[in-house]
């Protein structure tokens, strides 16, 4: 169906799967569900509210919150209103915070908890425009500008008993063309900016994507990521509600093993961080093994290696293989299977680069992960690897509504509807952004191969130029680097120096039980790292790295961290990307020490 507007899309879905559960959430020690006409309901009510508070078409209204069932209400109530939703990344830091509130002219914020509003106190004075903040958990809060919940509940519901049928003709009123959200980019580098999406920019790229990847109303996602990113607001909110399926909600990041369990869903979306984890996870348990288990297990991934080849050139399987691969899965690939609650038809990586290997490590055992790539400021998504077309190491094919080409110097333009409107109030960087043609420049370099998938070298402006005049894109490196067990983080450096060099955060529980088996004592991370012996360990991984590279790629020097970088530092994005200048900046001196003679 070619809807009009996300709300429409919305309502749609509810009426069609009423008495389906669309939303699982943790209450009270268990997940409860929550069926679409229930959400249709929630949402109505909070329009109500909104509208008796004054909001009307074109105004900004801010979600700041941790991921919640009621975050979806809201994004949907503000957008059946014809306002602009905008969320803000609950780990932001409070002068972040106040610049997009000021920035997006919000007059309504919804906050989640006394913790999210304790933040906003401390910006107040500085806070224009605000008119209402509405606590989601209103506990502890006692402010003037503060509703509660369940308030602001009984408020929209007396405005919708006074004024029947007010959100459906709002609805009716909406076109795809209709500003729908304003989504701040935490970026690596400057200011925040305000891309401003449409309904049609994400109802193309929903549409473009259920025409590609195969998910019904019997699906159930686990939604972890942050809402306020796009590939999640997308993958794991607009889409999933399209197709009909049951989005769950993750307590938070660190529960989602857990999480799996409860849940046991049969998509999720990622970045690679969480795929990186349970890879290393694995291969150490492996390693840790009786002789027996491991050979039984590089066994069963070789298997599952052969399987992965047939199914890349669309042939069945031979008897053997088939019987091989029932065997490995049996006893191999099940127990890894039951890890991700034993449901899992595939998983969907996005947000940054999946190391080669570990994509093929996942498929090989029957959890296929399919890599995308875009753009907050393409809605997201403008290729994907499908199911029967995937190559590992590629980020797949275009989707068929989206055009792709690469310019003379390597960097990958975008065009079609999935491309942005461009920058809240930034007329000179839409126009860097944006041609003339309406080509979009994405900061990304990289090449369509023979097979005729998009594969991405690095970001524009990371590429290293040596001193020697050699270019090098620091994510080949990385990407190798992250499949070893003993290594967590890993950035790069090198530009405009001698060679290229590494800041490597080990990984403290894999290189400590290495530490144990060694016999050696250490008071803590930061005396272990400097122990000879795992300076040793991890240059054997660098030197394994460097065997793959050219000679001008290759790290000739490194640093061991024993802080890992994190949001709250400032040095990850709320994706987990790593913010290169910050990383640089905040370890200058240790790295000037890799390049003295």
């Amino acid at each position: 169906m070619n809807y009009s507007s996300l709300s429409e899309m919305f309502f749609t879905t509810c009426r069609k799967f009423s008495e389906r559960t669309g939303i699982l959430y943790k209450e009270e020690g268990g997940y409860q569900p929550l069926k679409f006409k229930e959400i249709q309901a929630a949402v109505a009510s909070l329009a109500g509210g909104l509208i008796s508070l004054g909001v009307k078409k074109g105004d900004r209204v801010v979600i700041f919150s941790e991921n919640c069932k009621e975050w979806a209400f809201f994004d949907y109530a503000i957008l059946s209103l014809g306002a602009i939703s905008v969320p803000i990344y609950a780990t932001l830091l409070p002068k972040d915070v106040e610049y997009i509130i000021n920035d997006c002219e919000a007059k309504i914020v919804v906050v989640s908890n006394l913790i999210q509003f304790g933040k906003l106190l401390e910006i107040e004075k500085g806070i224009r425009n605000v008119e209402k903040y509405v606590l989601i958990d209103p506990a502890g809060v006692n402010h003037p500008k503060a509703i509660p919940l369940e308030r602001f509940y009984e408020i929209g519901q007396a405005y919708l008993e006074e004024n029947p049928g007010v959100v459906e003709k709002s609805v009716a009123g909406l076109t795809r063309s209709d500003l729908a959200t304003f989504i701040y980019t935490s970026g690596t580098t400057g200011e925040p900016k305000g891309v401003m999406l449409t309904h049609e920019n994400f109802l193309s790229n929903i549409e473009a994507s259920a025409r590609a990847i195969p998910v019904t109303e019997n699906d159930t996602f686990l939604s972890f990521l942050p809402l306020s990113h796009v590939f999640e607001r997308m993958a794991g909110h607009f889409f999933v509600n399209h197709q009909g399926a049951a989005i769950a909600y993750a307590e938070s990041i660190e529960t989602v093993p857990q999480n799996l369990q409860e849940v046991r869903p049969t998509v999720m979306t990622s970045v690679p961080r969480l795929f990186e984890k349970i890879y290393a996870r694995v291969v150490g348990s492996v390693e840790e093994g009786s002789p027996l288990k491991r050979k039984l297990f590089h066994w069963a991934i070789g298997v599952g290696r052969v399987v992965t080849e047939y199914r890349q050139k669309n042939k069945p399987l031979p008897g053997g293989l088939k019987i091989k691969y029932a065997v490995a899965n049996k006893l191999v690939f099940s127990k890894l299977k039951e890890r991700v609650g034993g449901r899992i038809r595939f998983f969907a990586s996005g947000g940054a680069p999946l190391a080669k290997e570990i994509g093929e490590f996942f498929t090989a055992a029957g959890l296929m992960i399919l890599e995308g790539y875009g753009l907050t400021e393409t809605s997201p998504i403008i290729t994907l690897n499908r199911f029967e077309k995937f190559k590992f190491g590629s980020v797949g094919t275009r989707l068929d509504n989206v055009e792709v080409k690469i310019a003379e110097d390597g960097e990958i333009l975008t065009r079609g509807p999935h491309v942005m409107q461009g920058y809240y109030k930034k007329p000179e960087e839409t126009r860097e952004a944006i041609d003339s043609e309406k080509w979009l420049y994405t900061g990304d370099i990289g090449h369509i191969d023979e097979d005729g998938m998009l594969v991405i070298t690095d970001r524009k402006k990371n590429i290293i130029v040596t001193a020697g005049g050699k270019n090098v894109a620091p994510q080949k490196m990385e990407n190798l680097l992250a499949t070893s067990r003993y290594i967590d983080q890993v950035l790069v450096i090198g530009d405009r120096r001698k060679y290229c060099a590494a800041i490597i955060v080990p990984n403290g529980e894999v290189v400590g039980k290495f530490a144990q088996g060694k016999g050696i004592a250490y008071p803590s991370l930061k005396e272990l790292y400097r122990n000879p012996g795992v300076v040793k360990l991890i240059q054997s991984e660098v030197d394994a790295v460097n065997a793959q590279c050219a000679s001008y790629e290759q790290i000739k020097k490194f640093i061991l961290l024993d802080q890992p970088f994190s949001i709250e530092s400032g040095e990850l994005t709320p994706s987990l990307k790593i913010k290169r200048k910050i990383v640089e900046k905040n370890y200058r001196e240790e790295i000037e020490t890799l390049y003295r003679d």
